[in-house]
């Protein structure tokens, strides 16, 4: 057993670490991902492009005055300041192709009445759990099978009424039953498909119910100040646990982050959720848009074949974010995403920069970022050029409190060991990322 909330001496240790390393810092509590799941429904299922050809670039350059850049290379010219406009299409309407449900909205998804029955009588639904890209979730109990099953509580996702969508459905539900025959005795922390139905036109999914997700468990037990230490780890462990098995099977789940794990009402054991975009390993389309933003891995931005290190370095961004309570990337494009990331853990090496397919959008032929700011006076986004050499605010700033903070010799050591499994996750370049069985004998880990 451990503790999920902080005690106050942690607490303290936790608030100043954030406070020494300053910077931007976004609540993981308090974010909503619903908010960029249109925005990235667009990019991924209707193909918008990626976000600098919506670019218009304007002729004309001025120099800038006295610009105070910390990481410009020291210069006698005075900074010439390209000034972009952005032209924002119109988003595409959702397209449902086969909207045979009256029962379904404008967008195919199904509109739910608490205490309807599902699948001939056997399902009766009595809550509804929100909705994801491709699906709404709700609570049922069992009214009819074994007697053994009979008043049981099962969560059903309820596909979109629309063709790429049950497609998509289809897809998941044969990468979770091959997950679940590899994994006999449900030892490895992934969630189980327990059947499938259809309803109106909508393929349903039902899985065994589980009690709250990690973002709801840091809002209530850790909010602003992230979890204890100790419920980190065993939840680190379980999480590489499921994704040892996603490799063993040749599996990218290519959507991890704390809304995607789920945990039983005791909160001692979770389960990885939703493989509404996973994918076999060798299906590796370059496309910008994979992943929600926040824990996309820098390769998927760039436009490098991905395979599975993606997990990882969205599992590193994700137990950052439950031991201190923020957002350890909170970028509001790829752009901006790029440039935090270069913060935390230095420059892209050049020949990443290379062989990306994207990499000319974001670095210039000497290597510097080319980064989109916003001018709040001409209300245009201007392109400034950032070099970077080496962290700004590396992970040890950020997670370990300032020197004059004595900590037990136990307690250093072991969040010693965590920044050091986070920075093996959140390798630049994917290679050297850490792998799921060598994060399990890690000594954060291991203990």
């Amino acid at each position: 057993m451990f503790s999920l909330a902080k005690g106050n001496e942690e607490e303290e240790v936790q608030a100043k670490a954030q406070q020494d390393g300053g910077g931007e810092q976004v609540s993981a509590a308090d974010y909503d991902p619903s908010l960029d799941r249109r925005e990235d429904e667009h990019k991924r299922v209707w193909g918008t492009k990626e976000d600098s050809q919506d670019v218009e670039m304007i002729e004309e350059e001025e120099e800038e005055e006295d610009v105070d850049d910390m990481f410009a290379v020291a210069t006698t010219e005075k900074k010439k300041v390209k000034k972009v406009k952005r032209v924002v299409k119109p988003a595409a309407p959702a397209i449902i192709t086969s909207t045979l449900d009256s029962a379904a909205d404008s967008e195919g998804y199904y509109q739910v009445i608490l205490g309807e029955q599902l699948d001939g009588g056997r399902y009766q639904v009595f809550s509804s759990l929100g909705k994801g890209m491709f699906a709404n979730v709700v609570r049922a109990r069992v009214l009819q099978g074994d007697a053994n099953e009979v008043g049981k509580e099962v969560a059903i996702k309820i596909v979109r009424c629309q063709e790429s969508m049950f497609k998509a459905g289809l897809k998941e539900t044969q990468i979770l039953n091959k997950l679940k025959q590899a994994d006999p005795e449900d030892k490895k922390h992934i969630v189980r498909l327990e059947r499938t139905f259809e309803h109106r036109g909508h393929l349903c999914l039902v899985f065994e119910s589980l009690s709250m997700n990690l973002r709801e468990v840091v809002k209530r037990f850790g909010k602003d100040v992230g979890l204890n230490i100790r419920a980190v780890r065993a939840y680190a462990h379980q999480l590489f646990l499921s994704l040892s098995l996603l490799r063993k099977c040749n599996i990218m789940h290519a959507d991890i982050k704390p809304d995607n794990i789920l945990v039983n009402e005791q909160k001692t054991l979770l389960k990885l959720c939703d493989l509404g975009s996973a994918s076999d390993a060798s299906e590796n389309d370059i496309t910008p848009y994979l992943v929600s933003r926040f824990y996309r891995a820098p390769e998927i931005i760039m436009g490098h074949p991905y395979d599975p290190a993606i997990d990882i370095w969205s599992i590193g961004c994700t137990l950052y974010e439950l031991y201190t309570g923020k957002i350890l990337f909170p970028g509001r494009s790829n752009n901006q995403m790029l440039l935090l990331m270069m913060e935390l853990k230095g420059r892209f090496n050049q020949k990443m920069i290379k062989r990306a397919k994207f990499g000319d959008m974001y670095f210039d032929e000497l290597g510097a970022f080319l980064s989109v700011e916003h001018d709040r006076v001409t209300g245009l986004d201007a392109v400034r050029k950032v070099h970077i050499t080496k962290p700004t605010r590396d992970l040890r700033q950020r997670v370990l409190p300032p020197s004059s903070v004595k900590l037990k010799d136990e307690e250093n050591k072991l969040l010693l060991s965590f920044v050091d499994l986070l920075d093996k996750c959140l390798a630049l370049d994917p290679s050297k990322r850490i792998t799921p069985k060598e994060a399990l004998v890690h000594p954060f880990i291991r203990g």
